[in-house]
């Protein structure tokens, strides 16, 4: 399978997860680190990059 920067940035470019409840959000890093996301599932503030896959 081939990769494409696009495609590996379509999938794990600003995307984080929920470390209470594992649910993905895609939102920009500033927001993230400044805790104005919150999780649409659980209402958690803590949140982890995506792990890529190897």
């Amino acid at each position: 399978m081939a990769k494409f920067k696009e495609a590996i940035g379509r999938l794990f470019s600003n995307v984080y997860v929920c470390r209470k409840c594992k649910s993905k959000v895609r939102a920009p890093i500033q927001s993230i680190i400044a805790k104005k996301v919150k999780c649409r599932r659980c209402q958690s503030k803590n949140f982890r990059p995506i792990k890529r896959v190897k």
